[in-house]
């Protein structure tokens, strides 16, 4: 019961000894030795090996880890060097105000945060994970791990910080619309874009999304059977209550999208990504998930309630790979091979 109550809202937890991974799986290509510099706005720039930093005084972190995509790990053990540590070396300027985290990775990503808030939170350069160093899958062999926010803000392969007098948006608030904000308890998952509604319009009109980027679009009670949304991008779109049969979802974004009580017989999802979507109520026989990764994804209610849909319905014209059932929580996997089985669900 207190677990549950450690959860921020429409978080699950993950199975017990398992950590999700999320985005790139390994670090930009480099003959460079590791190195972690802080510069920008600052009286002394200075930069650290892996070495350097790992002879540094160091502490150990117990946080619990929020992912945007609706799953949650609690009490994660990492051990690393406070990022005031590494600031107090470098001094600040009065004018610093925001602080930047750049990665070796092939897309360079990058994320920021008011420097008072990372200072507040206890930011931290982590290099360890439950007494082992952090691998590089997960983030090795450094990264940033930031408590009290979603987890795309604990940058993996950190590199460089940057100290600057006004924000600027990293990777996943710029590309993918993630909320710079990032609290989960207050749901600061993505900040909906201005929808071109002359372009929305004549999509809807001809059932075509193909590429399109309608994140957060509310298409609630909709008709849109045999929708070609192929390659788009959907976060947390709703189409709860939608009739979408044969609607082609392929290689689309739906993560923390809103698809209760919808009608999705024989639609598919392709190598999609769904993760934290929700089906409750959701009609998904002869729908094909072959391929998409659906951590967090949600097939009926935790618990029952005013606002429950009920369970999803599936059966054995439902495709979903067995290694993707094995990324849900407990109870959705019982459910969904329950289900899949034909086997009662009481």
């Amino acid at each position: 019961m207190s677990e549950k109550k450690s959860l921020p809202p429409n978080q699950q937890l993950v199975a017990q000894g398992k950590w999700p991974v999320v985005g790139e799986k390994s670090p930009r290509r480099s003959d460079e030795p590791w190195r972690v510099s802080v510069g920008g706005l600052v009286a002394a720039p200075k930069t650290w090996t892996l070495d350097e930093l790992m002879a540094m005084p160091r502490v150990e972190r117990v946080i619990d880890i929020h992912c945007v995509t609706r799953w949650s790990k609690l009490g994660a053990h990492f051990n690393g060097v406070p990022l005031s540590s590494l600031l107090d070396q470098c001094r600040p300027l009065q004018e610093a105000r925001f602080i930047s985290f750049l990665a070796r990775s092939e897309q360079n990503h990058s994320t920021s945060l008011a420097l008072e808030d990372a200072l507040r939170l206890d930011a931290l350069v982590a290099l360890e994970y439950e007494g082992e160093q952090l691998e590089a899958i997960h983030g090795g062999p450094i990264r940033m791990v930031i408590s009290g926010k979603y987890f795309y803000k604990s940058l993996k392969w950190l590199e460089r910080i940057e100290l600057l007098a006004e924000d600027r948006l990293g990777y996943w608030e710029r590309e993918a619309g993630y909320h710079s904000g990032a609290d989960p308890w207050r749901e600061q998952r993505y900040i909906a874009p201005n929808l071109d509604k002359r372009t929305l319009s004549e999509a809807l009109a001809k059932r075509d999304f193909t590429g399109k980027n309608f994140q957060s679009l509310d298409a609630r009670g909709l008709d849109l059977a045999r929708l070609n949304a192929r390659g788009a991008l959907l976060r947390a779109a709703n189409f709860q209550f939608v009739n979408l049969e044969r609607a082609c979802f392929d290689e689309a974004n739906l993560s923390n999208a809103f698809l209760e009580g919808s009608n999705l017989r024989h639609a598919t999802f392709l190598n999609a990504d769904v993760e934290g979507a929700n089906f409750r109520g959701a009609d998904l026989r002869g729908a094909d998930f072959t391929g998409a990764s659906i951590f967090g994804t949600t097939f009926q209610d935790e618990a029952s309630g005013p606002d429950s849909f009920g369970p999803s319905r599936l059966d054995h014209t439902t495709r979903i790979d067995e290694a993707a059932i094995d990324g849900l929580t407990p109870s959705q996997q019982t459910f969904v091979r329950q289900a899949l089985n034909g086997e009662s669900r009481m």
